[in-house]
């Protein structure tokens, strides 16, 4: 027995093996290093803010405050499959889809396991999965897209789930859904395929499908979404997963007993059943997008088609033309986008479609940056 004299007895508690192996995620700067007004485009936040609806709906849970919320968040479940015309008994509802994708680790992923992701995947994959106790398990891309087939080849009888941004953060690229369906065809039908679809709002492709259907069919299959983006309600945390019965089952034995508040599901009612709001922010981020795509690569910089609700912009590595110093001269003129060097992309910078104004400040602030002024 170990005793507090014996010189191998720890001094202090000390967590599991592979928690101090994560690296916390670092969200996107909201302040900028100059005095000029402040244009945030490092969280891919909505530049059009929620519902009017949302917000009143929010506004009226302040008289009920000492209640507490409806554990299986039942008026949120049966709004969303009323607008998708799902089963809302085969949906779970959580603090952000994030808490849905460390559900599914914690549910699935012990010590010795596997979780897999693509190469630029969203860093929540392998945080989740260190968490767990798991061994994370990356596959490398093509021309920054999602390989299947290298996923494929790094399946183990290990691999308990495949995690897969479609589309991609801070890619933005996407599987076309023939892809998706020749991924799910090649893995054992013990491995659960997660489709992390928080930007299928914004994509419009006729090939692009978020996975609803064949979360639907298949039995081990599970699609996540969010509020946080198209929705504007990434402040109030809410997520939501579809999939099979037993899925749902599980993760629901291993989520908090009131993980999503009262007011997160007010609001999230109303914000999906304002179908007009929704299409008034696809059509903003339509036009801004293919502008500043444009505008950006019209400045001899490489732009990745992107999908989403931002753009992922490559800068040489020459001195005075790195994305670290254009990243400090934007921010200098309150232009904050995202370092993505975390990703493994340290000559890139994501930045979120905003309003009209930071869009031509950004374009005009980039001009000036590669100008040398």
């Amino acid at each position: 027995m170990l005793t507090n004299a014996d010189p191998r007895s720890p001094s202090r508690p000390e967590p599991r093996p592979g928690i101090m192996e994560i690296a916390p995620y670092v969200p996107g700067r909201t302040k900028s290093t100059g005095g000029a007004k402040l244009h945030k485009l490092s969280s891919n936040e909505t530049p059009l803010g929620p519902s009017p609806r949302a917000v009143e709906a929010y506004s009226a849970c302040a008289g009920h405050l000492e209640l507490y919320p409806d554990g299986g968040s039942t008026g949120l479940r049966e709004a969303i499959a009323d607008v998708y015309g799902l089963n809302p008994d085969r949906m779970i509802c959580g603090n952000g889809s994030d808490e849905i994708l460390e559900l599914v680790a914690r549910a699935y992923i012990g010590p010795g396991d596997e979780g897999l992701y693509s190469e630029y995947g969203f860093l929540v994959y392998k945080i989740a999965i260190l968490a767990a106790g798991g061994t994370p398990v990356v596959a490398p891309e093509q021309n920054l897209t999602t390989d299947v087939d290298a996923l494929l080849a790094r399946v183990t009888p290990r691999t308990k789930v495949v995690f897969l941004a479609n589309p991609n953060n801070p890619t933005g690229t996407y599987l076309p859904f023939d892809e998706i369906r020749r991924l799910h065809a090649g893995l054992p039908p013990t491995v659960l395929l997660v489709l992390d679809a928080a930007y299928a709002e914004y994509v419009r492709r006729n090939d692009y499908e978020a996975g609803v259907e064949l979360a639907a069919t298949a039995d081990n299959v599970l699609m996540t979404r969010t509020f946080s983006k198209i929705y504007g309600l990434a402040a109030l945390r809410i997520g939501w997963g579809y999939g099979p019965a037993h899925v749902i089952d599980a993760l629901n034995r291993v989520r908090g007993p009131f993980n999503v508040s009262a007011a997160s599901q007010a609001a999230g009612i109303a914000a999906v059943r304002d179908r007009a709001f929704l299409e008034t922010a696809v059509a903003h981020n339509d036009k801004w997008l293919e502008w500043v795509s444009q505008e950006v690569a019209a400045l001899g910089l490489q732009v990745t088609p992107s999908v989403g609700n931002f753009v992922l912009i490559h800068f040489p590595e020459e001195p005075g033309r790195t994305a670290a110093e254009a990243d400090a001269y934007l921010s200098a003129r309150g232009c904050v986008l995202r370092a993505v060097g975390a990703y493994g992309l340290p000559n890139a910078l994501r930045m979120s479609i905003g309003n009209e104004e930071a869009n031509r400040e950004v374009v005009s602030v980039l001009k000036e940056f590669l100008a040398g002024r």
